[in-house]
């Protein structure tokens, strides 16, 4: 290793000056962090290759490269062999905790320089830069359509408030996503937290393959919007709803609506919006 101390973790320390009306009070706050992640794809008889650069929330970094690669159509389910940090000797020691590299069993389900060159990146807050077409970016995995329980209108409520309970980092500093996997009487699976609401998305769904289970479940909840990109992650894990706290956008509601994906936006305790 190149001699960095530790791991960054998801918040940093920071001085302020709050400004009110009657003066300035000077203290310490937390910010969340974001770094870059690199995440390099192997197999068998290749080399590893750089398939995309993400801006992220460290913490849970094998989780998000894996879950990734599902979304993205390369991998399935069991195919990742094992998830490593990058221990390059060019690397900086800055950088010996922001790559990864992902080793699969056998050759990805498809050419990762088909959509994903060498050079792609993504900024925090969006999940599609990066393809090569309007074509290509509408031309989204899909898993088996979900065939169990599904959760009751009460339920679907209810689920932003479970969501927050786990919002460990946005408690500390309001400024991360987060998504969550539960089942259809609102038990949660697996929740993450990112700067990144798709890369939070990832992370839940690179927790399930790691730890052998299936991404699929009744219902994913994210702290955010409903933009194409999570509907896309969604449909590609194979889960059955989608409930979103904020608004949904005309092709995220075409796109589930296409997939059977249940789809609910505007979810709050007092009310939830349901769209597909």
């Amino acid at each position: 290793m190149n001699g960095r101390s530790r791991r960054p973790g998801p918040t940093v320390r920071t001085r302020v000056r709050e400004l009110v009306e009657d003066g300035e009070r000077r203290h310490e706050d937390r910010l969340a962090t974001e770094e870059p992640l690199e995440i390099r794809l192997a197999w068998p008889g290749a080399p590893a290759r750089r398939v995309w650069v993400t801006m992220r929330t460290p913490g849970h970094d094998f989780e998000l490269g894996a879950g990734w690669l599902l979304h993205e159509g390369l991998v399935r389910p069991g195919d990742v062999q094992g998830v490593a940090y990058c221990t390059d000797v060019d690397l900086a020691p800055e950088q010996e905790f922001n790559v990864v590299t992902v080793t699969l069993v056998g050759p990805p389900v498809r050419d990762p320089g088909h959509r994903h060159t060498g050079l792609s990146a993504g900024s925090s807050a969006c999940g599609v830069c990066g393809k090569d077409s309007v074509t290509s970016a509408l031309d989204v995995p899909r898993a088996e359509p979900w065939g169990g329980a599904l959760p009751e209108p009460p339920v679907v409520r209810r689920l932003p408030g479970l969501l927050r309970e786990h919002q460990t980092v946005f408690s500390r500093t309001g400024g991360v996503h987060a998504a969550g996997l539960f089942t259809a009487p609102g038990e949660p699976l697996v929740v993450r937290e990112d700067v990144g609401r798709h890369n939070a998305v990832d992370k839940v769904t690179g927790a399930r393959l790691l730890a052998g289970e299936s991404p699929a479940a009744a219902c994913l909840v994210v702290s955010g919007r409903a933009g194409f990109e999570l509907v896309q992650k969604a449909i590609a894990a194979g889960v059955g709803s989608l409930v979103a706290v904020g608004a949904p956008t005309s092709l995220s509601v075409q796109l589930a609506r296409e997939a059977g994906l249940v789809l609910y936006g505007f979810t709050s305790s007092q009310r939830c919006v349901r769209y597909t």
